[in-house]
Parts: C-alpha cells; structure tokens; sequence
C-alpha cells in the first residue's frame, strides 16, 4: 500500500525509483470508518495524508455547526499540506465519507526528505497552486448567482476517469450534500443536471456518475464571467 500511495501521488511522481521507495518506508497505513476523522481542527496534526482508497471530506463547522465543505479528496489524493508545512494545528476537519485506507507522512519524516530530495517539495507547491486555481474557479462559480454555473464548474472540478471515449466524472458525495457545498437545494441541483443533460452537456449515469460530453461547452456555462 505504501509504494502505491507514493507511486500515484503527482507530488511524489518527480522522483526515481529509489527516491519513491525511501519516501514509502515512512508511509504509515491507517484506516478509518465511514464519518471517523482523521483529524480535527485546532488539534495537533502535522501529518501529510495520502487517500489510498475510499474518499474524505475536508470542512470547517460554523458556531451554529453548520458544515462548509472545503474539497472532497480522493485515491491518489492529498490533504493536509498546510499543516505538514507549517508544523500547526490544521484549520479543518477531516473526515472519512466512507471506509477509507490513507497513507499518513509524519512531518519530522518528510522534513528530512526534502533537504536530499528538493523535488518533493517542487512537487507540492506544484499541488498546492493546482488546488489554489481550483478553490478560485470554485469561488468565482459559488459566488455566481448562476446555480447552473456553479454545478458546470463542479462537475469540471472533479476528477475524470476515461470510459467510452469519455470523460466520466464520480459524485463523490449524495447529491444532497453536493447541493448543499453549491449553495443551492437538492431539487435545484437535480434540475440544473437534467437542463444540462437536455443540451448535450454532460450524461447523467448510474451510481452518481456524470459523463462530460461537451467540456468547452460545459466550460463556457461554468464561468460566470462568459
């Protein structure tokens, strides 16, 4: 698990063969249960998190305990760089939204790394301004009054697998919970899919799967500026 966690991770895929080796002997597996956490925010966490299998939400709760996704991460995923880096507390939860097996780096460990391998570090900036660009596609789309701008830059956001000459994308959460992180409702979600099937968009699909027929199109709906 540990050289797999290493091998699929893009800020890891700069390095050789042996250098990947050397970073997995630190990898550490841990599994968590649907709704458990991996971390909390405010509690001491230095760790670098890297999905293996399964999916966890990373949120911040409001005083009234109203939940705010951040970003769903996914196999071959990573969270908690911010802690990593810094040493703090992290900022968010993180949590499990299903059985999910992670990678876990210790801080002290992967410290020591960089100062013999710079491309770990070259590699996670380079995720780091990845995820940057895509929290402010996101913004730009959550703060569209656009419902159907805001599911179109979603959908665009998630990761893609290829199937049938396609692009097919997975709703890594119940599309109640999807409306909610849009700022919208079930039914309004559900609504903006099904106009966007009709224009031969995208293809609704069973098991909350989504395949992207037109992504300029689909592109061109998600930016609120267009």
């Amino acid at each position: 698990m540990a050289d797999t966690c290493v091998s699929r991770v893009p800020m890891f895929a700069g390095l050789t063969g042996e250098q990947q080796g050397e970073v997995a002997r630190h990898a550490r597996p841990v599994t968590v249960a649907a709704g458990g956490a991996l971390s909390r925010a405010g509690e001491p966490s230095s760790r670098l998190f890297v999905v293996h299998e399964g999916r966890v939400k990373v949120r911040r709760l409001a005083a009234d305990g109203r939940e705010s996704i951040v970003r769903v991460v996914g196999p071959g995923e990573a969270t908690g760089e911010d802690a990593f880096l810094t040493g703090g507390p992290p900022a968010a939860d993180t949590i499990a939204l299903e059985d999910t097996r992670v990678c876990s780096f210790d801080h002290g460990d992967l410290a020591g790394l960089l100062a013999t391998m710079p491309g770990i570090g070259v590699g996670m900036l380079r995720a780091l301004a990845e995820k940057l660009a895509s929290s402010e596609r996101m913004v730009a789309a959550l703060t569209s009054s656009d419902v159907g701008a805001r599911v179109a830059a979603y959908l665009l956001d998630l990761p893609a697998t290829w199937a049938g000459g396609r692009a097919v994308v997975h709703l890594p959460m119940p599309k109640n919970q999807v409306a909610t992180y849009l700022g919208t409702t079930p039914e309004t979600f559900s609504r903006r899919l099904g106009a966007l099937a009709a224009d031969g968009l995208i293809e609704v699909l069973p098991g909350r799967r989504v395949a992207i027929l037109d992504p300029a199109a689909l592109a061109e709906r998600g930016d609120p500026a267009a």
